[in-house]
């Protein structure tokens, strides 16, 4: 469970979860639509992307293994308790089960989509654990979109599969957007981070990572500036939350205080930030500002 990051993948769930039953599903009922994605059709697109996302840590932890006994030795499981031609057979029955799940909700709605979705998430997760992860940019921007595309996938699956009126498809589209760019600029800003923490082991192994190219006070600016579009994107909407109803005003007030207020707390440690305990500190915090950003869902089905 360590091995394949139980609590990450419990976030992926909980995203989708939420997004498909007190986002998705509200808004078909409330314009009369019927629900295409039942939930035997939910829980086989949700497996997969577990499987997918299990799958990547296992495969990303088999090519580090030499970087992480440098960076991160309490954390080494492959060849400290799993061999690794465990780990890899582990990573080919997930993934070829995740493509089992992908052809089966594929077929069921007679739409190619989510099975295009498992096998390019499956190939781009590979890539970035065998080639990007210690390039500069590019892995940063992979394992961003990665984490962020849990939503788009079940946007297009309903827009593909429904007629719904225009209201409700923008209405739809722009929630995907908000919370979709709240992955990714938080997930980038995170994997930044990241890489600040494994410097060391990264350099000695041919890295090019940001946190090796550039000099410490540039990263720190990037992820700076990252984390304050994310607060002007989020205090942009606030003025149309508080025009809107009791529970747009209670979102508004959740948001400042349980997003708004920690980024800029995230923000000001970044400077500060120095010893590798502090990097993953920082870490610990993103998380749960993406976990708090997830549990705002709960107030968008009485929107």
């Amino acid at each position: 469970m360590k091995l394949v990051r139980w609590p990450n993948l419990f976030f992926i769930l909980l995203t989708q979860f939420l997004f498909q039953y007190c986002v998705i599903n509200p808004l078909m009922l409330r314009y009369g639509i019927g629900l295409l994605v039942d939930i035997r059709n939910f829980i086989s697109i949700a497996a997969a992307y577990q499987l997918i996302a299990a799958a990547g840590y296992i495969i990303n932890d088999y090519f580090d293994v030499p970087i992480d006994i440098i960076n991160k030795p309490h954390k080494v499981f492959i060849t400290r308790g799993i061999s690794k031609r465990t780990a890899l057979t582990l990573y080919i029955g997930m993934n070829i089960l995740a493509v089992l799940l992908g052809t089966r909700v594929s077929l069921l709605l007679s739409n190619p989509l989510p099975v295009i979705c498992v096998l390019m998430s499956i190939l781009l997760l590979y890539l970035y654990s065998a080639f990007l992860k210690k390039s500069f940019l590019a892995g940063n921007i992979v394992v961003s979109g990665i984490t962020a595309s849990a939503l788009p996938v079940l946007l297009m699956i309903v827009e593909q599969m429904s007629r719904m009126p225009a209201k409700a498809s923008r209405y739809l589209q722009i929630a995907t957007l908000l919370y979709t760019g709240f992955a990714f600029l938080l997930s980038f800003a995170r994997e930044v981070i990241k890489d600040m923490e494994d410097v060391e082991g990264d350099r000695l192994h041919g890295g090019n990572t940001m946190a090796i190219v550039l000099s410490d006070g540039v990263v720190r600016y990037i992820v700076t500036l990252n984390l304050f579009c994310m607060i002007i994107l989020l205090a942009v909407i606030q003025p149309y939350l508080w025009e809107q109803n009791l529970w747009t005003r209670l979102l508004s007030v959740y948001t400042i205080l349980l997003v708004i207020a920690p980024l800029i707390r995230i923000i000001l440690k970044v400077f500060k930030a120095k010893a590798c305990a502090d990097y993953n500190r920082l870490s610990g915090s993103i998380k749960i500002v993406m976990l708090m950003g997830i549990l705002s869902m709960l107030f968008v089905q009485f929107i």
